[in-house]
């Protein structure tokens, strides 16, 4: 999911405690995505945050 955000321009902008907040230039928003590296994100929160970083 990450590496979909990064070649969609969008980037980190800062971290919480189980979240990372990410900025998209193409929709100028934040949103979080989760801090769970080992895991598969669930089907619909991968397609809330494609849909809230513009990419979908």
């Amino acid at each position: 999911m990450k590496r979909i955000l990064r070649d969609g321009k969008c980037y980190k902008d800062w971290e919480g405690a189980n979240h990372e907040m990410w900025y998209s230039p193409v929709s100028k928003q934040h949103f979080p995505v989760p801090r769970h590296n080992a895991q598969e994100l669930k089907k619909g929160t991968a397609e809330r945050i494609l849909k809230e970083a513009g990419l979908k």
